[in-house]
């Protein structure tokens, strides 16, 4: 099977992550048990979450899917197979990014996964009330006392990415190695023309969210009255234009012609892109599982890649 490092780490990991904030939401334990047993036995690692998955949903206040992954590696024995990546700052017991938040929050995830350390910690959001200074002296003393391993950042703007990697630089302390965007074919920008460069210039592995749009892109949605009812419509209601329709046709052309799923066919796009490690895609059942693993290893062409990008340029979220 392939493999990717992430960024100037020496985290390596199958060029395809799975995203479990469905767990203990649309995923109840024994499907999350059964996607996570099928995604290592297909050769997949990278496992990401958050503290705050998922405090949404009705009934949860935060920290399910950690949960669920620590019970799985518990039953399982399955530690060193994962790489396990989580996030702070937006439980809602733990917002923010304070040096006492991040203290608290950290070993609550510990305990949740099951584990004595967290091998990449995002700062989830942004926190302008909080220094600068502040958040990354808090994130390098996780890392000094190793129970993170590496620090990444997700969903910051550029100038924000730039200004950590200088505090950073002058504490004399790690810079971040990943950075988790949300990026695919339906959602290039700012991604393409802000991010990227600051993700080469600062050798960043970047790991996008979203990279199925909240499954549009699985072709499962052919129209407008598919997304009705559907626990997750509302996360696609901005692609329910001929615009968003024509990218998801394409990519179920490239599919059939391939013979492969249009999940395989969107994230292998992904996954080339300049800088790209791991696109991130979750799974609700087992059977979601095969054509991300497949996306691993999938070559699209040149054609194929122009295709795609041609009918991507033309769409703008509704």
């Amino acid at each position: 099977m392939p493999v990717a490092v992430i960024g100037s780490s020496d985290l390596d990991v199958l060029p395809i992550a799975l995203g479990t904030n469905t767990f203990g939401w649309t995923a109840d334990r024994d499907e999350s048990f059964e996607i996570l047993d099928a995604f290592v036995a297909g050769g997949g690692s990278l496992v990401d979450t958050a503290d705050s998955y998922s405090a949404w949903a009705p009934g949860n206040s935060g920290g399910e899917s950690e949960t669920i992954i620590g019970e799985w590696i518990a039953s399982r024995g399955g530690r060193e197979q994962l790489v396990v990546a989580t996030k702070v700052s937006s439980h809602p017991e733990y917002k923010g990014l304070s040096a006492a938040n991040i203290a608290a929050a950290a070993p609550e995830s510990l305990r949740r996964l099951q584990t004595d350390r967290i091998d990449l910690y995002f700062a989830h959001y942004d926190d302008p009330d909080t220094p600068l200074e502040e958040t990354v002296t808090a994130f390098a003393e996780l890392v000094d006392r190793g129970v993170v391993r590496y620090v990444g950042l997700s969903n910051y703007t550029a100038d924000r990415i730039a200004a950590w990697i200088e505090t950073a630089q002058r504490l004399g302390v790690g810079a971040p190695v990943a950075l988790q965007p949300h990026y695919n074919l339906l959602h290039r920008e700012p991604f393409e023309s802000e991010l990227r460069p600051l993700a080469l210039q600062h050798e960043l592995g970047v790991l996008p969210y979203f990279g199925l749009a909240a499954g549009f892109l699985t072709g499962k949605y052919r129209s407008p009255e598919d997304a009705e009812g559907v626990t997750r419509g509302s996360m696609v209601a901005a692609y329910l234009t001929d615009a968003g329709f024509a990218v998801a046709d394409e990519v179920r052309a490239i599919a059939q012609q391939r013979g492969v799923p249009p999940a395989s066919v969107a994230l292998a796009w992904l996954r080339t892109r300049p800088s790209v490690v791991a696109p991130i895609a979750g799974a609700t059942k087992v059977e979601h599982v095969p054509p991300l693993l497949a996306a691993a290893t999938l070559e699209l062409d040149a054609t194929e890649s122009e295709r795609l990008e041609r009918v991507s340029d033309a769409f703008t979220p509704a």
